[in-house]
This record gives structure tokens, sequence and C-alpha cells, in this order.
């Protein structure tokens, strides 16, 4: 056989072999959608060696009760051999190294505990052993220089009196006034017997750092434990532990983690622009020794998510720009910006470094595995972990970020995922799947969760789009403030735009498009079922606004919802706030809508989608129907609930994308849980 026809021969026997794999793979199921595990956070030990990690596995729906995911203590080496060290049904939180890298804290309530508490496990291993164990829930500790203290945050402990008073009834709640404080304590490491003492602080705690060389904290304080306060009153200061406070660094707006620097003489802060600025996403400096702040990265046309210290004058930050990522390192003392990560395929989500500096780790993911843990320490990622081994035989379809023009000049950008076995010159039917927020952006990664079953839906025919409107993080801070003030003006017709966009392409079959969110995502999608119903098939809204109006008076951040949304309070602009609210345009709903919400929710109050369902289903004959999930809060956290929502989304699109049903038909209500529950006892 030549040379030329053995290569023909090759190249048949590969293209056959990749048609068999291909063939022998699945299209992803949503119960493998709600069931995927994933990393959760990462910390590195100060030696640089061991990567310690949380892993996330969500329970097993119909063989497991109902309940929120666990959340397991992994330890991986940089070669990527990993060890299981706390396992099972545990949820593990908040770890952290001693600084001498011989063991590892985190919290957890386990075996008999009541409530989450404190414990350490050695690195060589061996069992936990729990250090602080109070009746009531730890939220986070830290340790100082030498491990010989802990202080630690929790709400007030209740006495008997109130436990009698509850059990007799009398248990009124004061709204936001009877909410507590978290409060500091102080552990003796060296004789745990001892009493735990307060730090008497008047404001309510939301984080703690020892500092590196003394016993110093760096604590962020709010007046009351109010969400709203946390987003738009929040500082950082320094506290000594007798409770004085040393240093206040004064900001204004968002504030996200704070960082001491290796010596203790900066602070890095991760907070906003001002206090219209809708996100913690620029770096700044802050002196200790003057409380001075500075801004070492001006302009950044990105978000900043997080950073960590590598020396004393030197910082690596993590930036997400667009719809990717990249790590650069700042030089304090020469002001220089070099870029260590540039954007790539992976899409990282935290960062982590050892003591000297020299080693990076964090978690990353792809649009083809979900969070891992990554080795950051050079130029391109190593991913260290493969918490799905089973998604390998699962089909993936094309995955790309977009960029188009909106009709007044704004580029605009998505991720854009094709149906498996496309096809060019066919027409496809759209599901856009909204972020909330609007202060959050979707990156080009993994996307497939309960409310984004991705994956899924490529795989039954659907292309899918999430797009980054205007008043997304990501393209800086001007850009995030697009949407201030014009509630669902230039900001949803981005929405319009794309469809426009995606059909003349030949993707889309714009009379086949669907659109679903929740948070502000549901009120995109309230929006398009109702003022935007011609361009829209079938509108799915979770957790989603209705009423503006009613908005402002019944949920736990009016505050923030002034501060970066409105701009405006409803007494200015009474008619303003009711003609953005979708309940106004239920005249012009010819699409038909399923809202779904918790029935605990207190950042989008359930009564939003109340209003909506009620207004519809009088006003008009359009498909409308309402579902509640018990005990769920501002989204589905138990994998039950979790994949109940998915079901009813996908049935909802394929019924009205797809489907040939009459306009007026609706699907019936029940899911097939009872089949799928008795099937198991066969």
């Amino acid at each position: 056989m030549n040379k030329n026809l053995f290569k023909v021969f090759a190249l048949c026997v590969l293209l056959i072999s990749s048609f068999g794999t291909d063939a022998k793979k699945e299209i992803m199921t949503l119960k493998q959608t709600v069931e995927t595990k994933m990393v959760g956070a990462s910390s590195i030990s100060p030696d640089g060696r061991h990567i310690a990690y949380t892993l996330i596995i969500p329970r097993e729906t119909y063989k497991e009760k109902a309940g929120k995911s666990y959340s397991e203590l992994h330890v991986t080496n940089k070669k990527g051999k990993s060890r299981r060290f706390i396992t099972g049904k545990v949820n593990v939180s908040s770890i952290a190294w001693s600084r001498s890298g011989d063991y590892i804290y985190y919290l957890a309530k386990r075996n008999d505990d009541k409530f989450t508490s404190v414990y350490r496990i050695a690195i060589d291993g061996g069992e936990s052993e729990r250090l602080v164990s109070i009746k009531s829930s730890v939220s986070a500790f830290s340790l100082n220089y030498n491990d010989t203290k802990l202080v630690y945050l929790a709400k007030p402990v209740k006495d008997k009196i109130d436990e009698k008073l509850k059990e007799k009834g009398f248990n009124a709640k004061v709204y936001e006034e009877s909410s507590k404080k978290n409060l500091a304590f102080e552990v003796d490491l060296n004789d745990l017997e001892k009493e735990h003492r307060q730090i008497t602080i008047d404001d309510h705690i939301l984080s703690i750092a020892f500092h590196p060389t003394k016993d110093e904290l760096l604590m962020r304080t709010a007046p009351t434990s109010l969400v709203d306060d946390d987003y738009t009153a929040s500082q950082y200061n320094i506290y000594n532990l007798k409770g004085k406070r040393v240093k206040q660094f004064k900001t204004e707006g968002k504030l996200g983690q704070a960082h001491w620097s290796n010596d203790g003489k900066y602070i890095s802060i991760t907070g906003a622009e001002n206090k219209n600025d809708p996100a913690a996403g620029r770096l700044f400096i802050g002196n200790v020794k003057t409380g001075k702040i500075s801004e070492p990265v001006k302009n950044y046309q990105g978000h900043v998510k997080t950073h960590t210290w590598l020396s004393d004058y030197e910082l690596a930050f993590l930036g997400h720009v667009g719809t990717q990522s990249e790590v650069s390192i700042v030089n304090l003392d020469s002001g220089s910006i070099k870029n260590k990560i540039a954007p790539g395929d992976v899409v990282i989500k935290s960062l982590t470094s050892d003591k000297l500096g020299k080693k990076l780790a964090g978690v990353g993911s792809s649009d083809k595995h979900p969070r891992e843990v990554f080795d950051l320490s050079t130029e391109q990622p190593k991913k260290l972990t493969d918490s799905n081994p089973w998604l390998k035989n699962i089909k993936m379809p094309k995955q790309e970020t977009i960029t188009y023009e909106a009709r007044d000049g704004v580029e605009l950008q998505g991720v854009l995922v094709y149906p498996l076995n496309y096809k060019k010159g066919n027409r496809y039917p759209l599901i856009m799947m909204v972020h909330g927020g609007p202060e959050s952006h979707v990156s080009d990664e993994w996307l497939d969760r309960y409310s984004y079953p991705i994956k899924h839906a490529a795989g039954n025919g659907f292309a899918v789009f999430l797009p980054n409107y205007r008043g997304s993080t990501g393209r800086g801070v001007e850009f995030s403030k697009m949407g201030q003030a014009d509630y669902a003006g230039a900001e949803f017709n981005d929405l319009v735009d794309v469809i426009t966009h995606l059909s003349k392409t030949g993707l889309v079959d714009d009379k086949r498009v669907g659109i679903t969110g929740g948070s502000y995502g549901g009120y995109a999608s309230a929006w398009a079922a109702t003022a935007l119903s011609e361009h829209f098939a079938a509108s799915v809204m979770f957790v989603g606004i209705s009423n503006q109006l009613s908005k402002f008076g019944t949920t736990d951040i009016p505050k923030e919802m002034y501060n970066v949304h409105a701009r405006n309070y409803p007494w200015d602009k009474w008619q303003w706030m009711l003609e953005r609210s979708p309940i106004y345009h239920t005249d012009k709903a010819k699409t038909p809508i399923l809202i779904m919400h918790g029935d605990k929710d207190t950042r989008v109050h359930p009564s939003q989608s109340m209003e909506l369902y009620r207004y519809i289903k009088t006003r008009t004959d359009t498909p409308v129907r309402l579902v509640f999930y018990p005990g769920e809060p501002h989204g589905n956290r138990k994998s039950a609930a979790q994949l109940d929502y998915s079901m009813r989304l996908m049935r909802w699109m394929e019924f009205y994308l797809k489907g040939k049903n009459k306009g007026k038909d609706i699907p019936p209500y029940e899911l097939n849980h009872r089949e799928k529950l008795e099937s198991l006892k066969k």
C-alpha cells in the first residue's frame, strides 16, 4: 500500500472510530443537569503543596429526602491526586489553613451538632476535632498570626426563657427591628475550656480577618443586619481585641472581599466606584497607617472578581472581561500591571496563593465541564480535579461568544449555544435565558444548572442564547450603569434586537422564540410576555418582578434599588414606575407564560407573581400558570424543587415552540413524579 492510500485508509478509520464514539454518547438529561457535582471553594496551603477544596454534591432526586446539596472536604496536590477528608452527608464551608499548614479549619454541622461549629483536621489525616460549639451557628472565623487565638462570628444565643416563651406561642417577630446582629468572640486555642470572650462592637459584623503579624482584626461592619445595609452602608474597619476601632477605610457603595498585605501595611478591597455603581468590581488599596484609599487599576474595562497578595507590594487580581477571565499582577511600587493568564477557554472564578506568592490556584470551568480546581501558577491553567467523569459520555453542543449591535448602535455580547446536529440553512426554535441582577454577567463557561438546562435543550433541537444586555457587569462601570433610571427600556429592547440578529444569520425562527430568567431575568420574561408580546411565543418567569411600585414596598433591598437601578423613588415618578411594570401591559399579553416562585422569597416577594397571574388571568384568555415552591427562597435550593422546575420549564418550551397545539391550549399541570418514584420500588 502506497503512502497516499495509507493516509486515506487511516483517515477513514479515524472518522469511523470517531463516529462510533459520538454515537454512543447521550443527550444530557434534566436529572443529570440538576445532580452534576462541582467544586465550591478552594484554598492553597501556606507551603503551596496542597489545595483544600469543597465538593458540592446535590442530593439524588427520588432516592434521598428533600434538602440542600452536601459539601465535602477534599485535598489535592499539584499533580492532581485528590484525597477525601470529610465526606458523606455533611456541609463543609469556610475552609482555612493554619499558619503552619498542619491543619485545615472549617465550619460544619456534624454528627449530633444542632448548630454550625468550628472544626479542624490534621493534613496528615485522622479524626476532626470540634473547637467551637455553641447554641448558635458560627458564620465566620479567623486565626491569628501564631495559631493561638481564633475569633468567630455568631448571632446571640437564645436563653431558656426565650425558648419557653416560644413554646407557649409568644414568638411574634417585629419586622426588621427584631433582626439580630452578628457578635464577635475570642477563643484561646491553648485552653479550649476557657470561656469565650465577647469583643464588644456595636455594629453588625459581616466578615473578620486577623492581621498577619499582630492581634488586630479587619472587619466589615454595617449599622444593622439588614441585607440593604450590607449592600449600601457597610465599611471596612480595623479593631483591636478590646473592640476599639483603630482605623476606618471610608468607601462608598457596595463592598466585596478585603485582604491584608503580607506585612500588614495595606489592605486590598474590591469595591464600587460610588454608591450608584451596581457592583463591587474595582480594586482599591487602603493604607493602614493613614486610612487613605487609592486605586491602582483605574478605568478597568472589566469586573474585578477577587484578588490575593503575592508579597508586601505585589498582588494578583482576577478580572472578568466580557465573557472571559484574566489574571493580572499589580506592582504597587512601580505601578506596573502585567497580564499573567490571558483570556482563554477556562473561565476562572477564584484565586488563592501560598505564603510566598509563588504558587497560585483557583476554581474554573469551561463549556465542557463545571467548576474544578486549577493550578494557576503558569500561563496556562492546569486542571487538577475531575468531579464528573461521566461527562465524557455526554454530547457537547457548540458554544461561542457572539457580538451584535443594538438598534441605537451599542455593541453587545452574549453566549450562543447551537442545537446538536446543527445544519446550516435550517432554522431552529430559540430559548433566550436572561441573567438576573442586572449587575451580573454571563461568561463563556459551563452554564448548565436547573434554571438553565442548556445542553438538554440543545440536545432536543433548541438554540440557546444568554445575553449580556446593557447594565451587565464585565465591561466597566459605565456600561453597567447604562440601564439605570430606564427600567425595561433599552435594556430589554436589547433582547429583541438579538432576535433580529440571529434571524438574519439564518439560525433562528423568529416566530418560535421563548424567554426565561430569574429575578431581574424574570422581570425581563414578564416584560417580554406583556409589553413585547409580539416577539415571544413562550415565557417562563422565575422569582420575577411584575409591579415596580409594590416591589419597592415588599423587598429587602429598597435602598439598593434606588441607588443602582431606578435612581428614583416611587413617589418621585408614580406613573413612570407603573408604566415600567408588566402588570400595566397585560392587555397586550398574548404570550403563554409559566410563572414560578419560592414562597419564602424576601428579595422579590411571591406576591409579585400572584399579581401578574391574576392580571393576565382576569384580563385575557392567554395561557398562564402559577407554581409555588414551599420553603424555597429567591431561587430553589433543594434538588427535587430544582428538577421539578427544569421539567416544567422545558415542557412549556417544547409545548409552545415545537408543539402543534392550538393557541389557547395549555400543558397539563401534573408531572410524572409519581411514576418515577414507583419505578424505583420495582
